[in-house]
């Protein structure tokens, strides 16, 4: 029963718990404050598991400071992420297994953000599906100011104690976010927000949001329009759908406030609201494009004539992605051409895997030809005189092909 709340979780946390745990934690990770790495951890695995277990049961664990790292987001900006100790992270993804067999039960269907079975993909597919449904949509494409950092700690612990008042887990979750950050040798205390980078944070902004924002759409919101709508969510990247212009113009009004009350702000220079409705006449105003998780949807005609949302890889991301090409191909420009051919190769498979899908065959075809075009340049750099040309580019190519353009998802 989703009123229900449990307390007595802790028991599940035994060493198997842990070893499960254990492995569905990478490997490969960068390395905490700590400076252990995965192997040194597991060369005595079943002990330091005991003791784990022992430490988090009694109450004598101590969550160590995360260890702040920067990664690229969009332009000149830098997204921060905070990365725990491997033993850290074990102990996380122990508590929030825990926790997610409690809260699936609660979320919302449209929340699609680091959740067991569920994707961007999917997410996209939703989009797709609900604004056809309504035959266009007046859209709020909604941006949280700095959500991981100002997620409130009091508050979240009144919505996590809802559901779960179980001792262990509560103070763990406390632990946890009052660990501190370290950077650049110095170690601060945050009185707000949850680390991107640590396993148990997704969790704990799903259950922020749940309650901020779904459950408030579903229960509030919806009863009270004239007309359809919905909302996709993926971490907090939602998009707010609506049937009629006077609905979405209504909940524009009040979303700052209910935001507000929970200690997060809307960031109104990123927010948009769209009118993304399906052209009425060939020479009628134009409908706004709708960017959503690195695509741009649009409206295209259908084989059959028909106006269908059509999407294709949004220009920063397709930008961004050959920027990275480039400076890789500059790099590693002298080194064998096997090794450029197999890494260039998987770097063209990710790049599928995720803008592969059943419209965009045109965008994956012109990241393929650029990405070509780029090696060929870089290669031609190797020495003062440029010996390649497209002629002899081709015939390398033919013992060195690289991936070719591959629809992964199909949406039909």
């Amino acid at each position: 029963m989703p009123q229900a709340s449990f307390t007595a979780l802790a028991h599940h946390i035994d060493q198997e718990w842990l070893r499960v745990a254990q492995q569905q934690v990478r490997r490969d990770g960068a390395v905490g404050i700590d400076g252990a790495t995965a192997e040194a951890y597991e060369q005595n695995l079943e002990e330091n598991l005991r003791n784990l277990e022992d430490r988090i049961k009694s109450g004598r664990y101590k969550a160590p400071a995360v260890k702040r790292a920067y990664v690229p987001k969009t332009h000149n900006e830098k997204r921060p992420v905070g990365i725990p100790t491997y033993e850290d992270k074990i102990a996380q993804k122990a508590i929030a297994m825990v926790m997610e067999a409690v809260y699936e039960q609660d979320f919302h269907d449209f929340s699609y953000g680091f959740r067991p079975g569920k994707s961007q993909h999917m997410a996209l597919n939703r989009v797709w599906q609900e604004i056809m449904n309504m035959r266009g949509a007046y859209v709020i494409d909604l941006d949280i100011s700095k959500y991981f950092d100002t997620i409130d700690h009091t508050m979240l612990r009144q919505e996590v104690q809802k559901r779960v008042r179980d001792g262990v887990i509560i103070r763990m979750i406390g632990k946890w976010l009052h660990a501190g950050v370290m950077e650049n040798g110095k170690l601060s205390y945050p009185s707000a927000g949850s680390p991107q980078g640590g396993v148990i944070s997704p969790l704990l902004s799903n259950i922020y949001l749940h309650s901020v924002l779904d459950s408030w759409f579903v229960e509030q919101v919806k009863p009270r329009l004239k007309g359809k709508a919905a909302m996709v969510r993926f971490a907090d990247d939602a998009l707010l759908m609506f049937e009629l212009q006077e609905d979405m113009e209504r909940v524009m009004e009040v979303l700052p406030k209910r935001l507000a009350k929970f200690g997060l702000r809307m960031n109104k220079q990123k927010t948009r609201v769209k009118r993304f409705i399906p052209p009425r006449a060939a020479n009628g105003p134009k409908t706004d494009t709708l960017d959503f998780l690195g695509f741009a949807h649009y409206w295209g005609r259908s084989r059959k004539g028909y106006w269908v949302v059509k999407r294709k890889t949004q220009k920063e991301r397709l930008t961004r992605a050959l920027k990275k090409i480039t400076q890789w191909c500059k790099t590693h420009r002298h080194d064998p051409l096997r090794e450029q051919q197999r890494m260039l190769k998987s770097k063209l498979r990710g790049h599928y895997s995720y803008y592969g899908i059943t419209p965009n065959s045109r965008s994956i075809a012109l990241f393929w030809e650029e990405v070509k075009r780029i090696w060929l340049k870089w290669l031609n750099r190797r020495s003062r005189t440029p010996h390649l040309n497209w002629d002899t580019f081709n015939l390398l190519l033919k013992r060195y092909p690289l991936e070719r353009p591959r629809i992964y998802h199909s949406f039909i």
